[in-house]
């Protein structure tokens, strides 16, 4: 199995006799991967997810989704976020750290994932690639569930025997022939560890023992495989994700589910069921970075309601309906003061750029203005939130006002991922 680690917006080439080594900003792979690829890519553009864009014949470039893809001739490809800028004689190793670190984090916030340290043994998670570090958090969570005792649920059984056990079939039995009267068809709950949750479990620790190629988490899979041999596959995994119960009983449970969700769901922006998709998990870095602004504006303003998607006015009247929602990224609800709207876009611009206006894009400013208009009267800011990555944008820019208003103002605020904090103190400001 060959392993690619590239970042956001990389070309994926097939690889020929005499061809460069993989780097950074473009991987090298396998004919048969690369059709595989191509396949995704048109699936995904059906359903209108730009996951690759064809960039010549035998190359294609990634766009802002990050995660792993696996193929199934055994090439796997991790995606991370580019954040830092990669210098001509920087240590990879650092970066790739760095990259993994921050796309780790923003899973954790966005997805609502537990997550613990785990002493010196956690140290070197941040140089596992993505799945393997998924993997090592599920196995970690099933050991402790374990340790601590699986729960039980009593099953109903119907089957035949020689001796009466719970609950005999009256009419079953009366219709049985004269030769089988020493039979009773009876009915009987059975107290067992066969439940959806257990089933689920077991279903991704299985599939964790196929795709793991970390030593340390074969060992942990193997030797929770023997433990928990009893437990059945789940049949139906749908099913038995919507019977996933939770509460007082099952509070052990919660720390486990989000993992188990991510290995059995596969996440990838569009369903691909019936396909193959290896421990394909793919996230749109917009969201994640959307997310990741939201969970540290809730944890730095605490006086303050951190809404995402909030979506209480419409633009238009249609046949004395409303339709067409404006749907602002965050909404900030400050008492005693004027509401802020935000807007996140995971994309470089650049502060001394005034002829290019900066990179801003026409839509997004018109956006903001309608925010403007209808959720704020105009009479309170709308803030544009550009992540700090390179050192073309390190500080907000100058203030645009909106013409005819009154003192409605944009305002365009870098967010620094390495220390969140500093944007609370535009905010303040």
């Amino acid at each position: 199995m060959s392993h690619h680690t590239v970042r956001e917006y990389a070309f994926i080439s097939v690889a020929y006799e005499g061809c460069p080594e993989s780097n950074f900003d473009h991987a090298y792979i396998t004919e048969s991967a690369f059709e595989h690829l191509c396949e995704l890519s048109a699936s995904f553009s059906k359903h209108g997810a730009k996951v690759f864009e064809l960039a010549g014949r035998r190359k294609l470039k990634l766009d802002q989704y990050v995660g792993v893809i696996e193929t199934p001739c055994g090439t796997r490809i991790e995606i991370l976020p580019k954040h830092i800028e990669f210098k001509e004689g920087q240590n990879k190793n650092e970066v790739v750290k760095k990259e993994r670190e921050l796309l780790q984090e923003m899973l954790r916030v966005s997805l609502h994932l537990p997550y613990r340290e785990a002493g010196a043994a956690q140290l070197n998670r941040f140089r596992q690639p993505l799945h393997e570090w998924i993997i090592s958090q599920f196995l970690a969570s099933f050991e402790r569930l374990v340790q601590r005792g699986l729960r039980f649920d009593y099953n109903r059984v119907q089957e035949d025997q020689k001796f009466l056990r719970g609950q005999l079939q009256h009419v079953k039995y009366m219709r049985q022939p004269p030769a089988k009267k020493h039979i009773f068809p009876i009915e009987h709950d059975v107290y067992e560890v066969n439940r959806p949750e257990n089933r689920l479990i077991r279903t991704a620790l299985e599939i964790v023992c196929k795709k793991t190629k970390d030593a340390s988490n074969w060992k942990l899979a193997q030797e929770l495989r023997l433990m928990t041999s009893e437990i059945p596959r789940s049949q139906n995994i749908r099913q038995d994700l919507r019977q996933w119960q939770s509460g007082r009983l099952l509070a052990l449970y919660d720390e486990i589910k989000p993992w188990t969700e991510l290995i059995l769901g596969e996440y990838m922006p569009v369903s691909t069921a019936g396909e193959w998709r290896g421990m394909s998990l793919l996230f749109p870095m917009e969201k994640l970075f959307e997310h990741y602004v939201a969970y540290h504006l809730r944890c730095n303003l605490p006086d303050y309601t951190v809404k995402t998607q909030h979506a209480t006015e419409h633009i238009c009247q249609h046949q004395e309906s409303k339709i067409f929602k404006l749907k602002p990224d965050i909404f900030i609800e400050r008492p005693n003061d004027k509401n802020i709207v935000m807007d996140t876009k995971w994309k470089l611009i650049d502060q001394t750029d005034r002829r290019g206006r900066y990179g801003l894009k026409d839509s997004d400013i018109q956006q903001m203005f309608a925010y403007s208009h209808y959720y704020l009267d105009h009479e309170s800011e709308v803030i544009l939130v550009y992540p700090y990555r390179t050192e073309k944008f390190t500080k907000p820019l100058d203030e645009f006002g909106f013409r005819e208003t009154n003192g409605a103002r944009l305002r365009v605020l870098p967010f620094n991922v390495d220390n969140p904090k500093e944007i609370i103190e535009y905010l303040i400001l």
